[in-house]
């Protein structure tokens, strides 16, 4: 927050330098009125400007890639939960799997690892996503134990 204050004044100071040195240079602009809109509207726009650095503290963060709070962290996604339910996920992709006209891709964002099937073919692995996607369970049971997979199906 202090760095971006800094910012705001350094920025002001500046305006206020070059809006002083354009009223020496052009005397025409001399009169208060005009000086003082420009001033004014340099200011709201600095300071608007720098407001849209905020968004660190609310969302969108470089360190760890979160774009917004309504991101379902991997682990909160239980096979309990309904079908139908929408969620958003981000993270790496790892793997890979080519499936008849889709693509599999298991995502890992650091809480857990979930499979995603999606049409898009050009994800490469390493790269950061944000998917949107229904959450399925796939029942698999097998010698008397369940062996389940909850994946995601791309919207």
């Amino acid at each position: 927050m202090k760095l971006a204050t800094q910012a705001v004044k350094q920025k002001f100071a500046q305006s206020v330098a070059f809006m002083q040195q354009t009223r020496m240079s052009l005397p025409f602009l001399y009169g208060h009125s005009i000086v003082s809109y420009r001033l004014g509207l340099i200011f709201l726009l600095v300071v608007g400007l720098c407001s849209c650095g905020s968004l660190t503290s609310s969302g969108l963060n470089g360190t760890n890639f979160t774009i917004g709070t309504n991101v379902t962290p991997i682990r909160e996604i239980k096979p309990e939960q309904d079908n139908k339910a929408t969620v958003y996920i981000q993270g790496k992709v790892e793997k890979k799997a080519p499936l008849i006209k889709q693509w599999a891709y298991q995502i890992n964002d650091s809480t857990g690892k979930i499979w995603v099937i999606t049409n898009q073919k050009n994800l490469n692995e390493g790269a950061q996503v944000v998917i949107k996607g229904k959450i399925r369970y796939r029942s698999i049971p097998l010698a008397g134990k369940e062996l389940g997979e909850v994946y995601l199906e791309e919207e």
